[in-house]
């Protein structure tokens, strides 16, 4: 069922944003763009913090519809937002920002702070309700501003880059357990951001914004297979394999082992690794990358100087190599082929 549909249009003097989004219910739609895309600014119309033309309902009901005069205030649409930096009161203690939207929607203290409990005990914090935002590490923060967002039941929940402010050590462990609360949320997910790795580990379907309009949209395989702009293709034509790791590799889906830089994450776990990172050739190297695999060329794309070789086999991926690379190698389709990158080359996260 479609929770939200939206096409809204944004006039600024030096920008306009013409973009159309929908989300299904349990639905994790990221919205992904280089900056200054129109990202936010797609979040901020349909969240209502933007002036915007056009339309946006939510389960059928209009809260905003330029054609016939619509055009309801944030606080009056069932719209959660979570912003890049959080937007904790500072002068509040942790408990009662989370009882903040409650209590703006009419519930008395007592009801609201007892709902605010439950939610920090959801997400781990029951202890910190007492404490100020500033006592809070960055993922605590963002995860006290998702409770806030999702303590009043919206419909529809906005992340406005939800990661992005936090350092490369804390975000894994923190994307894994926004992860495991959004998918406890049963309306219409948005996320935004501009990170590749971020947009393939959680969306089920991904729009990509280019210039105030959206140029391709579709689950992160079909837009890794067939990406249509040089944006979408530097940024999704990654690969992208979930498996399981056992404290030192990670056996992917099907069984196929993949040596990973330094420990791997014990249980469920996502490896990522550039199409550039990849080598091909015709007999098994000796002495070369750890990660080894044995398949058959499946398809070649030329792309301008770089030709794009999909490979199937018992761990499928996508390679980029030059032109003259791969005329040397006099690689067809239906060849078989070996394809190796070096274990320091794998991004590892849990899933």
């Amino acid at each position: 069922m479609i929770v939200l549909d939206a096409a809204v249009v944004v006039e600024r003097p030096a920008f306009r944003l013409d973009a159309a989004v929908t989300a299904a219910a349990g639905e994790l739609v990221v919205v992904l763009g280089p900056n200054g895309a129109g990202k936010s600014t797609l979040l901020g119309a349909i969240a209502g913090l933007v002036r915007a033309d056009g339309h946006v309902r939510i389960d059928g009901d209009p809260v905003l519809d330029s054609d016939a005069g619509v055009d309801r205030p944030p606080e009056d649409r069932p719209v959660g937002v979570v912003f890049q930096d959080g937007r904790l009161f500072p002068h509040l203690s942790v408990l009662d920002n989370v009882a903040f939207g409650l209590r703006c929607a009419g519930t008395r203290a007592g009801p609201a702070r007892s709902e605010a409990r439950d939610w920090l005990d959801r997400i781990g914090l029951a202890g910190r309700a007492g404490d100020r935002p500033t006592a809070l590490s960055g993922g605590q923060a963002q995860l006290v501003a998702l409770a806030r967002a999702l303590a009043t039941r919206p419909r529809v929940l906005l992340l406005d880059e939800p990661l992005s402010a936090l350092d490369a050590q804390t975000r894994p462990a923190v994307r894994t357990d926004l992860r495991r609360h959004l998918g406890t949320f049963s309306g219409a997910r948005l996320l935004v951001t501009h990170d590749p790795v971020e947009a393939l580990v959680l969306a089920d379907r991904l729009v990509v914004v280019e210039d105030g309009a959206v140029v391709q949209q579709g689950t992160p395989d079909e837009l890794r297979r067939h990406p249509r702009t040089p944006y979408t293709a530097s940024v999704v034509g990654l690969n992208l394999w979930r498996g399981r790791g056992d404290g030192r590799r990670l056996v992917v889906e099907g069984g196929a082992p993949l040596v990973v830089p330094g420990p791997a994450p014990a249980g469920p776990a996502i490896a990522v690794v550039s199409p550039r990172a990849i080598s091909l050739h015709l007999a098994r190297p000796e002495g070369s990358p750890r990660n080894l695999v044995e398949g058959r060329i499946a398809g070649i794309e030329h792309r301008g100087d770089t030709v794009r070789v999909q490979v199937d086999g018992a761990l499928p991926l996508v390679a980029d190599v030059t032109a003259g690379a791969l005329a040397d190698l006099g690689l067809r389709v239906g060849d078989p082929v070996w394809a190796g990158f070096k274990a320091s080359e794998v991004e590892v996260a849990p899933a």
